[in-house]
C-alpha cells in the first residue's frame, strides 16, 4: 500500500465545534481496579468478543461507533440482547457524519443514532440481520489469508430496505435508538468509570507510521510522520511491565496487531487517545 492510500484510509476527521457532543458529568468510582476487560466483565455479550473489518473504506468512525453501540445494547439489557448495529447503515445514510468512506466524525455518528436510529447488521456476507457491510475482509498492513486491501472504494448508496433474506423486521421497524449521547471527559478515572459502568466507548487518535506494524506490547509513538485520524473501540485497561495502557479493539480484523487488539500508553493522552471519547446509552425495546 502506498502512503497516499494509507492516508485516505485514516477515516476520522477533526470534529468541528458545532458537532461536538455535550460533556458528561462523571463522578469517578473509588475502587477502580488495576486492570479491566469488558469481554471478561460481561461474558454473555458476544459482540465484545468480535473484531470487525472496515476493509477498503475509511469507515473507522462508523465501525468504532457501531461496535460500541452493539456492546452497550447488550450490557444495558443485562447481557440478554445480542444484536449488532449496522456500520453499513451508519456509513451510507448519515449525511451529517462526514464523507462516508473518505472519513467522518465519531460524535456525529452517535448523534445520528439518537436522532435517526440505526438498523441491525453485521459483516460482509452475513444474512442474519437487516444490513450487512458491503466490503469483504482484507489484510491491513500485514500478509494474511484475505488478500491485500488495495485502493479505497467509493461509499455505497444509502438503502432504506433490509436484505431479502432478513424477514424479521422491515427497515423502519428494525432501528435501535440512543436515549442519550455525550462526550467522555479526558480524565483517566472518568474514562475508566464510564467503561466499567456502561461499556466500551469510541475514541479517536492520531496514527503515525510506527503504529501500522504494531504486533504486541504497549504502543507509544516514537518514529514516523502523522498519517491521519483513526477511530477505534476502547474496551479496557491494564499494566504491562510497569507501563499503564488502554486496551483497544481495532477494525482491521484479527490478523492485524495482537489478534485485532492493541495496547496504547495510558495517562499521557498518547496520540490524543484520551481527549476524544464519545458514547451514549441505548433505548431498549
Amino acid at each position: 500500500m502506498d502512503l497516499e492510500q494509507i492516508k485516505r484510509l485514516m477515516g476520522t476527521l477533526e470534529t468541528p465545534e458545532n458537532l461536538k457532543l455535550p460533556l458528561k458529568d462523571i463522578e469517578p468510582l473509588q475502587d477502580i481496579p488495576e486492570s479491566f476487560n469488558s469481554a471478561d466483565n460481561w461474558p454473555g455479550c458476544q459482540s465484545l468478543k468480535e473484531i470487525r473489518d472496515q476493509s477498503t473504506c475509511g469507515s473507522c468512525w462508523a465501525f468504532g461507533a457501531a461496535e460500541a453501540m452493539s456492546d452497550r445494547i447488550c450490557i444495558a439489557s443485562k447481557q440478554k440482547l445480542q444484536t449488532r448495529v449496522s456500520s453499513e447503515d451508519l456509513l451510507t445514510c448519515c449525511g451529517s457524519c462526514g464523507n462516508g468512506c473518505n472519513g467522518g466524525y465519531p460524535s456525529a455518528a452517535w448523534n445520528y443514532w439518537k436522532r435517526s436510529g440505526l438498523v441491525t447488521g453485521n459483516e460482509y456476507g452475513d444474512k442474519t440481520l437487516c444490513m450487512p457491510y458491503s466490503f469483504p475482509r482484507c489484510d491491513h498492513h500485514t500478509t494474511g489469508s484475505y488478500g491485500p486491501c488495495g485502493s479505497i472504494k467509493p461509499t455505497p448508496k444509502c438503502k432504506t430496505t433490509c436484505i431479502p433474506e432478513y424477514t424479521t423486521n422491515k427497515y423502519a421497524d428494525d432501528k435501535w435508538y440512543a436515549d442519550s449521547v455525550y462526550s467522555v471527559p479526558s480524565a483517566v478515572s472518568k474514562i475508566q468509570t464510564e467503561i466499567m459502568t456502561n461499556g466500551p466507548i469510541e475514541v479517536a487518535f492520531t496514527v503515525y507510521n510506527d503504529f501500522l506494524t504494531y504486533k504486541t506490547g504497549v504502543y507509544h509513538h516514537t518514529s514516523g510522520g502523522a498519517l491521519g485520524g483513526h477511530a477505534v473501540k476502547m474496551v479496557g485497561w491494564g499494566v504491562e511491565n510497569g507501563t499503564p495502557y488502554w486496551l483497544i479493539a481495532n477494525s482491521w480484523n484479527e490478523g492485524w496487531g495482537d489478534k485485532g487488539y492493541f495496547k496504547i500508553k495510558r495517562g499521557n493522552n498518547e496520540c490524543g487517545i484520551e481527549g476524544q471519547g464519545v458514547a451514549g446509552l441505548p433505548k431498549l425495546r
